[in-house]
């Protein structure tokens, strides 16, 4: 085994928020924290990046499938230290149940507890999945020790924006589908159904025109990637709405397009894969999509 996990404890703001480091060997650094100031001979190794992941949705530390903990073993056995913290009323960490955008302080929290226990590191890498992935972008701009953005299917969700993904994709290919057209030759497809959903969606497809009381969520994300200098890896999965959502934001001649199109942003799309990538060849193809990322721009 090429990595070592440890649990670490963080206090944040009065909570109590439960996180593993999962770090190559040799140890740079003895564990548990906190650590005492001293040096190392580990300063003498050519600092590379920490990755601190962000988990998406109602996850905790873990993930869909433990895909964090296989993706963080896998970045740890490359020579990466990483950390997984369980954000506030999630898993093991105390507080109650709250919305992605109130993250921040937790971010906060994890990255200068990182950055203790790891002091040699040459910065960190946000890695968060859908709204993890937002948070990162909310929150990792304007923070000094985030030198690069791993963003994978981030979350830009608006009512009318899902409408649109839906009627773009989903009606496109479900056109195209032998189960649709064999229920119409069957006499099993139910139009009148059919014709009510195509019309509600149409409909908050349409909502998005009025005015805005305030900044919606793609808006705050474009402040956050322009705000932010640092290299970005963006993964978007095929077969997954949130992921079309955000990938649709670029439109032709739009500040979206004009951002990922930039030189410092990778882009990786996976045609086959789901939200959660939940097969192995999936996450193996996530995992040697950031690992070759950050060899390209840390070298």
């Amino acid at each position: 085994m090429d990595y070592e996990e440890q649990a670490c404890s963080l206090d944040c703001a009065g909570q109590q928020l439960i996180g593993i480091l999962t770090l190559p060997l040799p140890l740079p650094l003895p564990l548990p924290l906190p650590l005492p100031d001293t040096d190392t001979e580990a300063a003498a190794k050519p600092p590379v990046p920490g990755i601190l992941m962000l988990v998406g949705g109602a996850q905790y530390r873990s993930g869909s499938h433990r895909q964090f903990t296989l993706l963080a073993r896998s970045f740890a056995a490359a020579g990466f230290p990483v950390m997984r913290v369980d954000f506030h009323g999630m898993g093991d960490s105390s507080g109650d149940t709250a919305d992605f955008e109130t993250f921040g302080p937790d971010i906060d929290c994890a990255l200068a507890a990182f950055s203790q226990a790891v002091p040699a590191m040459a910065g960190v890498v946000l890695w968060g999945l859908c709204d993890g992935a937002s948070a990162a972008l909310l929150h990792g701009h304007a923070d000094a020790r985030v030198r690069g953005m791993v963003l994978v299917n981030p979350w830009a969700r608006t009512e009318s924006g899902q409408a649109q993904a839906y009627l773009k994709h989903y009606y496109r290919s479900r056109l195209w589908s032998p189960d649709l057209w064999g229920k119409i030759l069957r006499g099993r497809f139910d139009a009148k159904a059919a014709l009510l959903s195509l019309w509600e969606q149409l409909r908050r497809a349409l909502r998005g025109a009025g005015p805005a009381v305030q900044a919606s969520l793609p808006d705050r994300l474009l402040q956050g990637y322009a705000g932010f200098a640092g290299p970005v890896l963006l993964i978007l999965s095929g077969q997954d709405l949130t992921a079309r959502e955000f990938a649709d934001l670029a439109t032709p001649g739009s500040r979206w397009e004009t951002l990922l199109q930039d030189q410092r942003t990778t882009r990786l799309n996976l045609p086959e894969a789901n939200h959660t990538f939940s097969t192995r060849s999936w996450r193996q193809d996530v995992a040697q999509a950031t690992l070759q990322w950050l060899a390209r721009w840390h070298s």
